[in-house]
């Protein structure tokens, strides 16, 4: 079990690869890529129970579907040093021909990647029917989620969240990342959604919130409280509240690192607010 200390230093080297990755190709999206790592950190290092022997079906063990699939440098730094596949791929993101595109696809068979996120909003029914399979297999493990608040704004979801309420799917923990940005603005100024905690219970969920998303035991205190919610005939929410952009001073604060790489300068700069902790690819 890794000490919170490990965890942060594990986190700090993710930062430090989406950063280059990004920077390398001039394309991708570090903003909320930053923002979520301390989250995937603690899921892959300490909350899931899975195998990196990967398989499509993963019977008993643990599944997460990536929802907001433009966050994938996050996810692939993760998923690499977890063991999922060499670290040194890492360096491919975004080229011709890679395993690791721009958002993920399963077509190369990158281990760790179960669906295709490109197009937001679809996560939440893919993983409802990867929950209702283990249920009808009475494989015991759990389905978890990440989704962008501004992801939300798209229809399906509110279909799907009903769905899983009204079909008791008590085995998904479905995880908001709130940080109120999107690509042209704040969420609110964009298309306001008022009160995410009252809409999803409305719907009949549990819902949880971790004010402080950036922070390891915050993180995992919350984890754990959705877990042990889970087998009691209601679907379980976190809102889990991220800085956008989180470790790098002039990131965080605003959405303009949406969807921007840094150039040399403020690579230099990143990288010097994360000193290397488990290696460079």
């Amino acid at each position: 079990m890794p000490t919170t200390q490990q965890l942060q230093d594990f986190t700090q080297q993710v930062r430090r690869d989406i950063l280059r990755m990004v920077h390398k190709v001039n394309s991708g999206h570090p903003g909320g890529s930053l923002g979520c790592a301390e989250f995937i950190t603690c899921l892959y290092q300490e909350v899931m129970d899975y195998s990196t022997d990967f398989t499509m079906d993963g019977n008993n063990e643990d599944l997460f579907f990536l929802s907001n699939g433009h966050i994938s440098p996050v996810f692939y730094s993760v998923l690499a040093h977890s063991g999922f596949f060499p670290v040194e791929e890492l360096s491919t993101f975004r080229l011709l021909n890679s395993r690791l595109q721009g958002h993920p696809t399963t077509h190369e068979g990158l281990p760790g990647i179960r669906m295709a996120s490109g197009s937001l909003g679809q996560g939440m029914s893919v993983a409802l029917g990867a929950a209702q399979a283990k249920k009808l297999n009475g494989d015991s493990k759990i389905v978890y989620t990440l989704h962008g608040d501004g992801e939300l704004q798209e229809g399906q979801n509110w279909e799907a969240i009903m769905y899983a309420s009204a079909k008791k799917v008590d085995n998904l923990i479905c995880t908001i990342d709130v940080n109120e940005k999107q690509i042209d603005g704040t969420t609110d100024e964009v298309l306001a959604m008022g009160s995410l905690k009252a809409k999803f219970e409305a719907f009949d969920w549990e819902v949880l919130q971790v004010k402080k998303g950036n922070d390891i035991e915050s993180i995992l205190a919350g984890l754990a409280a959705a877990k042990s919610l889970t087998g009691k005939g209601k679907p379980v929410c976190i809102l889990l509240y991220t800085e956008m952009g989180n470790g790098v001073d002039f990131m965080m604060h605003t959405h303009a690192w949406h969807g921007k790489a840094p150039n040399d300068a403020q690579l230099e700069s990143a990288l010097e607010q994360n000193p290397v902790t488990l290696g460079d690819y």
